[in-house]
C-alpha cells in the first residue's frame, strides 16, 4: 500500500473525527477532579502534566518545544514543578481514569460496550501501525505506552497516537512556513477553525498586546489584512501547511487502506457527534467563523 492509494484529504478527515473525541478530555471536569486528587489543581498545570507525562519528568524547555504554541513563561511556571506533586506514572493513570469517566458520560455504557467501538479500536490501532517515530517526540513517547484492554480506552489510545503523529508533523510544516507559535495561533483562528483569543490567552499564556504584535508581523508579511482576516496569501499559506501536514501524515492511513479509513472516519464521526451533543466542549471555544 502506497501513500498514493488513498485521497490525500481522507487522512485529514479521519484525523479530524478522531481528534474531536480525543480532545473532549481536555475540557472534562473528570480530568480536573482526577488530577486534583493528586494535588494538581491549576488547569494549566493539569494540561501540561497530562500531555507531557508520556515524555517522563521533563523540564519546561521540552514541553515548550513539543507543544509549540504555548508561551514559555507559562510553561516554566508549572514545569518541572508539577512532577514534585505527581509523578508522570501517577498522571498517566489519572488521565486514563478521567478518559474512562468522560467517555462513559458522553457516549454511554452501551456505546462503549458495542461492536462498533471494538471495530473502531481495531481500525485505529491498525492505522497507528503505520506511524513513524522519526522526529515525532510526542507520538513516539505515547507509542511506548501499553495499549489498554478495554475497547473504548484502546480506541482513545490509538486516537491519541494518530493525533500526536499528525501534530508532530504539523509543527514541521509550521516551521517551514516561518510561523512561530503565536503566529500559528493567529492564522489558525483567522481561518475560523481555531480557538477564540480569550481561550488562547487563558490556556496558552499570551497577552492581548502579544497577539496584536503577532498580527502586525503577519500583516507586514501580507498574510493578514487590515480587518484581521487572512489575505489571499494567508489563505494560500494555511492551505499549503495543511497539504504538507497531510503529506507527512499519510502513512498511517495508507497502511489502513481506503476502505478502512472510510469506515474509521464514519465510526469516529458518529462518536464525536454524540459527544458534541452531550456538551463536550464550551460553547464559546471557537473563534470567528
Amino acid at each position: 500500500m502506497t501513500t498514493a492509494a488513498i485521497d490525500a484529504r481522507a487522512g485529514r478527515r479521519c484525523h479530524n473525527a478522531l481528534n474531536s473525541l480525543h480532545s473532549t478530555h481536555y475540557f472534562s471536569p473528570d480530568l480536573g477532579r482526577e488530577l486534583g486528587d493528586l494535588g494538581v489543581a491549576d488547569p494549566r498545570a493539569v494540561n501540561f502534566a497530562v500531555r507531557a507525562a508520556a515524555l517522563g519528568p521533563v523540564g519546561a524547555g521540552a514541553v515548550t518545544a513539543t507543544f509549540y504554541n504555548y508561551k514559555h513563561d507559562l510553561v516554566a511556571r508549572h514545569v518541572p514543578a508539577v512532577w514534585e506533586t505527581a509523578t508522570p506514572a501517577q498522571v498517566l493513570a489519572a488521565r486514563a481514569r478521567a478518559v474512562d469517566a468522560t467517555l462513559r458520560r458522553l457516549l454511554g455504557d452501551e456505546t462503549l460496550a458495542s461492536a462498533e467501538m471494538s471495530e473502531a479500536a481495531g481500525l485505529a490501532l491498525r492505522a497507528a501501525e503505520g506511524c513513524s517515530r522519526s522526529a515525532r517526540p510526542l507520538y513516539s513517547a505515547h507509542a511506548d505506552l501499553p495499549v489498554p484492554d478495554a475497547p473504548h480506552l484502546a480506541f482513545w489510545h490509538a486516537a491519541t497516537l494518530l493525533r500526536e503523529h499528525r501534530g508532530d508533523g504539523h509543527l514541521t510544516a509550521l516551521l517551514a512556513a516561518g510561523l512561530d507559535g503565536l503566529e500559528a495561533l493567529v492564522t489558525h483562528t483567522a481561518t475560523g477553525k481555531g480557538m477564540a483569543p480569550k481561550w488562547i490567552f487563558t490556556t496558552r499564556g499570551w497577552t492581548q498586546a502579544e497577539w496584536e504584535a503577532a498580527t502586525g508581523r503577519l500583516r507586514d508579511r501580507g498574510l493578514i489584512d487590515d480587518a484581521g482576516e487572512l489575505s489571499e496569501r494567508g489563505v494560500a499559506l494555511r492551505d499549503e501547511i495543511e497539504r504538507e501536514t497531510d503529506r507527512l501524515d499519510a502513512a498511517p492511513y495508507a497502511h489502513l487502506g481506503a476502505e478502512g479509513v472510510a469506515r474509521l472516519t464514519e465510526l469516529g464521526a458518529s462518536f464525536a457527534r454524540t459527544a458534541l451533543g452531550a456538551g463536550a466542549f464550551p460553547a464559546d471555544l471557537l473563534g470567528k467563523r
